[in-house]
C-alpha cells in the first residue's frame, strides 16, 4: 500500500486549505485511514481518523470544529479540510492507513502505512 499526500503550502491564519491523500496497491475500502502532523523536534500528533467506510470520525480536541476529514473510496483518497487556519497548525501533515480498527486510533505506532508527509505553514 503505497499514500501520496498533497496539497500542503503557505496560508494566512484564518484561511483555509484541503490536503488529500491517494491510497494505492491495496482494497482502500478495508483501510481505516488517518492523518498525523508533526513538529520538527516533537512527537507526531493525531490529528483526524476515518473509519473505512466513512461513518466514524474522530478528531483531536485541537482541531476540532476546524478541521474535517473525509475519504472517497472510488477515488482510493482521504481529505482533510483544514479551516480557520492559525499558526499552531504549522506541521508537516502526514496521512496513515491500516487494515485494521483499534480504539488506539490516535497513536501513530498502530499504522502500518504512511504518506512522505506535507508542509503546512500558516503565518500570522
Amino acid at each position: 500500500v503505497q499514500l501520496q499526500a498533497y496539497g500542503g503550502g503557505l496560508v494566512q491564519a484564518g484561511d483555509s486549505m484541503t490536503l488529500s491523500c491517494v491510497v494505492s496497491g491495496g482494497t482502500f475500502s478495508n483501510h481505516v485511514a488517518a492523518w498525523f502532523r508533526q513538529v520538527s523536534g516533537k512527537e507526531r500528533e493525531f490529528v483526524a481518523y476515518v473509519s473505512s467506510d466513512g461513518a466514524t470520525k474522530y478528531y483531536a480536541d485541537s482541531v476540532k470544529g476546524r478541521f474535517t476529514i473525509s475519504r472517497d473510496n472510488a477515488l482510493i483518497t482521504v481529505y482533510l479540510q483544514m479551516n480557520s487556519l492559525k499558526p499552531e497548525d504549522t506541521a508537516v501533515y502526514f496521512c496513515a492507513a491500516d487494515r485494521h480498527y483499534s480504539t488506539r486510533y490516535s497513536q501513530s505506532a498502530r499504522y502500518d502505512y504512511w504518506g512522505q508527509g506535507t508542509q503546512v505553514t500558516v503565518s500570522s
